[in-house]
């Protein structure tokens, strides 16, 4: 197994960076689930360089558990993602990932995400540039291409791959399917045997189950498997994927607690009010704005479990912690598993939480 800079992780399975969801709770419960590295969600190098309070949020990581911390940031200017990257490791990271494939307008009219799958050497010159500025590890995250007539994902390999990168992921989609359709993974297998061992690849894409991941590793020969959407609400398959069981109806109940507490803390700890409010209501005011954003969480953990979608109706109703922790209690105590549950597809909200 290819090690990405000098760390030799501990499995081949890695957590997909996801905005609004790769938080530091999600990824400390992914960590000691198994995954072997779980990047940040996407943080804005202007936030970075800017010294933005609220983007300086994002950093927050659990050094005891998150090893090694892997950073992912996004922009489009070589010196400003430079400083960024400086700026992060001054907080802790010990990796630098750079999104190159997000998908939306917000990020990608700027020249940054997928936009530069449009511009290679400039991709390339963001590689060099953060791995002078910071002597770490730098890796990467891109498409097949912008669009259909447009994938030159190889291309982007040889010039991320000239200026030193230390591993990197592949979304084999375009950036015109966002989402849609079914992943080619021939491009992973294509990328794979352009590069080599000169650096590992990370498949990425349409990765649900065991089953999927064991194929994408036989069937592309990459490294190592990302694991994005797949990860929503089963975290345990990263257990799974290491030979482990599935949760209990007591684990899962008692994890999905701990995830919405420790989301609950880390969103309170984040909250900081334009209004002037007494104590009392910023703390009510921070509690709401936590159950709200942890609703989607709730969502994917019932996916699978009798009575799924009554449960989900009345997610949309809850408000504060006492009502969240009665329904989880009362939910996943006794749901059980639905063998006839139809697969879902979830959408991660990039344009709520681009840091």
């Amino acid at each position: 197994m290819l090690p990405i800079g000098p760390y030799a992780l501990k499995n081949r399975f890695i957590l997909a960076p996801m905005a609004g969801v790769s938080e530091m709770p999600f990824r400390t419960i992914a960590f000691e689930q198994g995954a072997a590295l779980c990047p940040t969600e996407l943080v804005s190098a202007q936030g970075l360089f800017r010294i933005n309070t609220r983007t300086l949020r994002y950093l927050r990581f659990n050094a005891k558990v998150e090893r090694p911390y892997s950073l992912q940031i996004f922009g489009g200017e070589p010196e400003v993602m430079a400083q960024a990257a400086v700026i992060g490791k001054q907080h802790g990271a010990q990796i630098i990932d750079l999104n190159m494939g997000c998908p939306v307008k917000k990020v990608t009219k700027s020249g940054a995400g997928s936009a530069l799958m449009c511009d290679p050497p400039r991709a390339g010159l963001l590689v060099k540039l953060i791995r002078e500025a910071t002597g770490l590890p730098v890796t990467a995250k891109i498409r097949s291409g912008w669009d259909s007539t447009n994938r030159n994902f190889l291309e982007m390999a040889d010039a991320l791959g000239k200026e030193g990168v230390a591993a990197l992921a592949v979304h084999p989609r375009t950036r015109a399917q966002g989402y849609s359709g079914k992943a080619d993974w021939s491009v992973i297998a294509s990328l794979k045997r352009h590069v080599g061992n000169a650096f590992p690849i990370i498949g990425n894409g349409d990765v649900k189950t065991v089953e999927d991941a064991t194929r994408m590793l036989e069937t592309t020969g990459c490294d190592y498997v990302m694991i994005g959407r797949g990860a929503l609400g089963n975290p345990w398959l990263f257990r799974e994927l290491l030979g482990g069981p599935k949760p209990t109806r007591e684990e899962r109940a008692t994890l999905v607690l701990r995830h919405f507490r420790e989301h609950l803390a880390f969103v309170a700890h984040e909250r900081v009010s334009r209004e002037k409010l007494s104590p009392e209501e910023e703390a009510q005011r921070a509690e709401r704005a936590a159950v709200h954003n942890f609703r989607k969480h709730l969502a994917w953990y019932a996916h699978g479990l009798a009575g799924a979608s009554h449960f989900r109706n009345l997610v949309n109703r809850l408000d504060t912690k006492a009502e969240v922790e009665s329904a989880v209690e009362q939910f996943f105590l006794g749901a059980e598993r639905d063998v006839h549950a139809p697969p879902e597809e979830y959408d991660v909200d990039y344009r709520t939480a681009l840091g």
